[in-house]
């Protein structure tokens, strides 16, 4: 079992910033991925951020590339998605989510809310 807390969601003001955290415990040896996906009203659940932990390589989708970007504390089993040039579009629930290496079975947190409005 792992389980996911993100933090840092909330309100900014287009052209702002804001970092998201997301916390995991529990068995988290055997996280292969850990990852951000956001689900905005009405539409799909979408890949933002991408991070394998074996290799630490960090995959960030042209969408958002430029803007957002992935940190990892290794120490704290914590990733952090630092967002900045916020735009109403990026507005959308954003979603921590811990894919296991030998089974695949994804993790996912509760969510936090990104609200980019004047």
């Amino acid at each position: 079992q792992v389980q996911l807390v993100e933090s840092g969601g909330g309100l900014v003001q287009p052209g702002g910033s804001l970092r998201l955290s997301c916390a995991a415990s529990g068995s988290i040896s055997g996280i292969n991925a850990m990852n951000w996906y956001r689900q905005a009203p009405g539409k799909s659940r979408e890949l933002v951020a991408a991070h394998i932990l074996a290799s630490g390589l960090t995959t960030i989708p042209d969408s958002v590339k430029g803007r957002f970007t992935l940190s990892r504390e290794n120490a704290k089993s914590t990733v952090h998605l630092q967002m900045n040039d916020l735009r109403p579009e990026d507005t959308a629930v954003y979603y921590c989510n811990a894919r296991m290496s030998r089974t695949k079975f994804d993790y996912w947190g509760r969510g936090t809310q990104v609200t980019v409005s004047s």
